[in-house]
């Protein structure tokens, strides 16, 4: 076991950040905390990673109590913010020297680790790390974050803010990282991004709503979900929201996913309803649910 967290709370002031939390973490697994902003995700993280202390409960990374081993924690252990946090006013290579050093190590005997990311910067090397754009910051971070070849590595949400090419480079690199052996426990806010994890554990207000693989995850969706739109999805929505048979309505892209609270839910008596309410170009039609569909369903 890589990572195991028992009944870990922490509270500040009147916040309950975390109520209870218990998982574990395999090793080598790449492991997804999903959830949106508040739920709890960076508290944890600065938990497993030592900077917080937790009120209650106990907690390991690789062997080591978070709380009693936490130099020897912080020398095996690889962690990238949210927020960027390398120092602005140095170079691209400066930074990764400076950390390098830090450790006790150097650019070279680690470079295997940080090759295929660091040649896509490397242009770049002589670039403060202030002036790189959002991908190439995140890039520079995850190096960082490896260089001193760690067995945990810890991403807080590592791809806000970022563009879609490189959200998926990203996640690529984080297969190959995944190979070398690393374990990587990564939190994230998109829901597209669960699904390219081992396992994944579902947090909303400081509460762990389920853990399991992805695919399991979505087969405990239940109901029969349906797409719909109209010529106003405004309107749809509330329309919806009002009809009497309704268990669940949201904006999904171009549609709006809609779930029964009937066992023999009847496709005609809603469309004849969304009609009698004025809407056009009404189309109903079956869908397979997703990981956002199931969390939205744990959460209510």
């Amino acid at each position: 076991m890589s990572i195991s967290v028992s009944h870990i709370s922490k509270s500040y002031k009147d916040t309950n950040a975390l109520k209870d939390i218990s998982f574990e973490v395999n090793s080598g697994e790449l492991f997804g905390l999903i959830g949106p902003d508040g739920a709890g995700k960076t508290t944890l993280f600065r938990i497993l990673t030592t900077l917080l202390f937790p009120d209650e409960g106990h907690s390991e990374v690789g062997g080591s109590d978070v709380v009693i081993d936490y130099k020897k924690i912080r020398n095996s252990v690889g962690y990238m913010p949210g927020k960027f946090s390398l120092y602005q006013d140095l170079t691209v290579e400066e930074n990764l020297t400076f950390f390098a050093t830090i450790f006790g190590t150097t650019i070279q005997e680690n470079y295997h680790l940080i090759k295929d990311i660091y040649v896509q910067i490397e242009p770049f090397k002589n670039r403060r790390a202030g002036k790189l754009s959002g991908g190439m910051k995140q890039k520079l971070a995850l190096c960082c974050a490896l260089i001193h070849k760690p067995k945990v590595l810890f991403l807080d949400e590592p791809t806000t803010g970022v563009d879609p090419v490189s959200r998926k480079e990203f996640w690529d690199m984080l297969k190959r990282l995944q190979q070398t052996g690393i374990t990587i426990l990564v939190s994230t806010p998109y829901m597209d991004e669960a699904a390219l994890c081992d396992r994944i554990a579902f947090i909303q207000d400081g509460k762990i709503l389920e853990v399991d693989s992805p695919k399991r995850i979505i087969k405990h969706f239940s109901k029969k979900l349906y797409n719909i739109s109209a010529h106003n999805m405004y309107e749809l929505i509330n329309t919806l929201k009002s009809f009497e048979h309704t268990y669940s309505v949201y904006p999904f892209g171009e549609y709006v996913h809609y779930t029964d609270n009937r066992v023999d839910f009847d496709i005609d008596q809603l469309q004849a309803y969304l009609v009698s309410k004025g809407l056009k170009h009404i189309s109903i039609s079956n869908t397979q649910p997703t990981i956002e569909d199931t969390f939205m369903e744990l959460a209510k």
